[in-house]
């Protein structure tokens, strides 16, 4: 079946001339923002002799040069009146295509957006925390923040309900679960509140609200919000990859790491280990840092004895935990990183961080390092991203740029295994 046009192929083939061309786009633009209603006025400036021949044929006057001001309504009395048979509204969706009726569309939208928040209410009523203080200024967080404005509104229903149902369990003083748990109760998947979701910076909002706290914008600081309102962390999948730790003490965790340092192996402690064991070390205790797990590997096989702990990369809470947990006990850390721009990047933020002294991470080393890899005929990486200035020596940015080249962390194993032995 052929597709009906709403006027004939002659008038069709009149009114699409190009001289016309601006007129219908103007149009299409107007009616939409008019919610197709046939009022006003569109002005064409500048028209070229073409353009007005062809406006004052179709409204059977006579334009002058310059601007040319058409009021809708004639222009719809006429095409009706016309071989065209019909009116504006539907000459230009025949050429311009389908019209909008915005302002009806954004009514809607804003009726939607108003039903999501007549429901979040009534959701916190069901839930016992429509008393609390602190709930309307979460929503009204929430609301202002636009998140869950780019949502679909039934989506957004749902997040905010299983949001105040989290809520009304940790506000209640509900402890002793985990986040996995909880949000395998809520939400039918233990991820359900991990921290790259929205339901988890929804509750987190809340979470600090109810507390008169800042949110956190930290891994640390959302751990500690979590717990702190009695849903801790899963506590045994991350750990913290170390050897030669030497803590002091009898109880039974702190003689289990000295044991294993003590036979060179290495050791994954969970965030429930750190917590297990009572930090005291030795006076004057420094403590290596690096990001590859080949060092502590290289490190126990070469039975060095001083204290390590890999970060594994960008370090996650658990290794964080342990650093913390180590600096308060009185250790001193030195830490060591890849030479490309994410690991100068890094090793700014751990040496801020800890206080922490660089590790052969000086322009010389990288230079020294750079010609022992192609010596040893190593293919290195070219630098890639925005340079980072090293807050530690300023001459490293420099030199890295003027070679090109990245070069990792594993390229001094020998040099790093001598230091730790």
């Amino acid at each position: 079946m052929s597709e009906r046009r709403l006027m004939t192929p002659t008038a069709r083939s009149w009114l699409a001339r190009p001289e016309l061309a601006r007129l219908w786009d103007k149009l299409h633009d107007r009616l939409q923002r008019n919610g197709i209603a046939v009022r006003g006025r569109v002005v064409i400036t500048d028209a070229s002799h073409a353009e007005r021949e062809a406006l004052s044929l179709l409204m059977g006057r006579a334009y002058p040069a310059g601007r040319i001001t058409i009021a809708l309504a004639d222009l719809d009395a006429r095409l009706r009146s016309s071989a065209a048979g019909c009116g504006v509204a539907d000459v230009v969706a025949e050429l311009r295509g389908q019209l909008t009726n915005k302002p009806a569309l954004r009514s809607a939208r804003q009726a939607q957006r108003e039903q999501v928040w007549a429901a979040a209410d009534e959701a916190m009523r069901a839930a016992g925390l429509a008393e609390a203080t602190w709930a309307p200024d979460w929503l009204d967080e929430i609301r202002r923040g636009g998140a869950l404005s780019r949502l679909a509104p039934n989506r957004a229903v749902w997040l905010l309900t299983q949001a105040v149902t989290v809520l009304s369990r940790l506000v209640a003083g509900e402890t002793g679960i985990s986040r996995g748990e909880l949000a395998e109760r809520v939400t039918g998947t233990a991820h359900g509140l991990d921290d790259d979701t929205v339901l988890a910076r929804l509750v987190l909002r809340g979470l600090a609200r109810s507390r008169g706290e800042e949110f956190p914008h930290d891994a640390r600081g959302r751990r500690e919000l979590w717990e702190a309102a009695g849903a801790g962390t899963d506590q045994v999948w991350s750990t913290a990859l170390t050897c030669g730790l030497l803590p002091m003490g009898g109880d039974w965790p702190a003689r289990m790491l000295r044991e294993r340092s003590l036979a060179n192996a290495e050791t994954h402690l969970t965030m429930r280990d750190l917590r297990r064991i009572q930090w005291r070390l030795p006076p004057g205790t420094e403590v290596f840092v690096c990001e590859n797990p080949r060092i502590v590997e290289a490190a126990a096989d070469a039975g060095c004895r001083r204290p390590l702990v890999c970060a594994s990369g960008n370090p996650s809470t658990t290794v964080l935990a342990l650093l913390d947990a180590l600096t308060a006990a009185g250790a001193r850390l030195a830490y060591r990183g890849d030479f490309d721009w994410p690991g100068v990047a890094m090793a700014n933020r751990i040496l801020t961080r800890y206080n922490a002294r660089p590790w052969r991470m000086a322009a010389v080393d990288y230079e020294q390092h750079v010609r022992a890899a192609r010596d040893r005929g190593t293919p290195l990486q070219q630098l890639s991203g925005q340079p980072v200035v090293a807050g530690w020596d300023p001459e490293l940015a420099p030199a890295m740029q003027a070679l090109g080249v990245g070069v990792q962390e594993e390229s001094a194993l020998e040099l790093l295994v001598t230091d730790l032995a």
